[in-house]
């Protein structure tokens, strides 16, 4: 008898996998549930796996090395940054994610921090709340179409951010090391150079993926380089951003505001000296989530490392290489 694909889920802090499930027994293919923290855990829970769908799991060479049955590995998500990918690609394992799925809810969110800090939505609330009902403590406020709104990273999200920023009147330009600045992009966004959006935008909302290249790009040096009174968004990946740099721009009113959905550390510390700026609006990794994005990044993530281990080419793989 042909024993069944057999894949394991080494962490998952969603509320139910049913979703997942049903796509494999639809498939006829054994899954597993465990929750892993370290590569040891990674190893022992997966020695037998054909594939692993992973949330934060380190994926490291170690791992890779002692799990030689491994064809692909599924990601929940768009970044990869706690899989070695050289490392799986030398091993001829695929690396899939799901580059798609959230392109709206985090687009949607970005748009709703920056407004939320443009008309100073949260901080009125947190006011009242306190039986504070003055106007000054939150001033300036300006109208939109007198405000500029930089996007760094003109991917999907970073474009779908754009598109609705300019429909909500803001006029937006975008930096992108892929995109030559004096372009134009399909959308009509003006490209620019990364200094250029930072010293022009009134918002400056990050959409880059965390490599060595980008981590820490908002420090104390590039933050001295922003428009004074600008607004930070981020829903791209917290350590982009130099949280200390961060809170001290925010505390000396280098920044207006920031609105924070990631975090270096998650979840955020109740130590962190951002929990108590008045001028902050933070939310808890959830940009990506919405009754729709839930239930297509579980299906399609586990339908990925399916479709390899089955000799199907996987809707998305960032290593194509290896399935030639």
């Amino acid at each position: 008898m042909e024993t069944p694909i057999r894949i394991v889920i080494t962490d998952c802090d969603h509320d139910s996998t049913a979703i997942e499930r049903a796509v494999a027994a639809e498939r006829g293919v054994e899954l597993i549930l465990a929750q892993c923290r370290t590569e040891e855990e990674v190893i022992a829970a997966a020695a037998d796996a054909d594939a692993l769908v992973v949330q934060y799991a380190p994926i490291t060479a170690k791992v890779l090395g002692a799990l030689p049955r491994l064809k692909a590995i599924g990601r929940y998500g768009v970044g990869v940054d706690t899989v070695d990918v050289p490392a799986a690609t030398s091993r001829n394992v695929a690396v899939c994610n799901v580059p798609d799925y959230g392109t709206e809810d985090v687009s949607d969110h970005a748009i709703a921090l920056a407004l939320t800090l443009a008309r100073g939505t949260a901080r009125f609330d947190r006011r009242m709340r306190r039986g504070e009902h003055e106007i000054g403590p939150v001033q300036p406020l300006h109208r939109i179409n007198t405000r500029t709104f930089g996007v760094l990273g003109l991917g999907l999200i970073g474009s779908a951010t754009a598109r609705k920023a300019k429909g909500l009147g803001y006029a937006v330009i975008g930096a992108d090391p892929a995109l030559a600045p004096g372009t134009r992009t399909e959308d009509g966004v003006d490209v620019v150079g990364f200094d250029e959006l930072l010293s022009r935008s009134d918002v400056v909302s990050l959409h880059v993926p965390l490599t060595e290249t980008t981590r820490h790009l908002i420090n104390a040096a590039t933050l001295s380089r922003m428009k004074p009174g600008a607004v930070l968004v981020n829903t791209c990946r917290g350590g982009v951003v130099d949280t200390a740099a961060v809170a001290a721009a925010l505390t000396s009113g280098r920044l207006h505001g920031a609105g924070l959905d990631v975090f270096e550390e998650e979840p955020l510390p109740l130590t962190s000296p951002l929990l108590g700026l008045e001028n902050t609006v933070l939310t808890p990794h959830a940009a990506w989530y919405s009754v729709e994005s839930y239930g297509e990044l579980k299906r399609r993530t586990v339908e990925n490392v399916i479709d390899v281990c089955t000799g199907r080419g996987p809707r998305n793989i960032l290593n194509p290489k290896v399935l030639a």
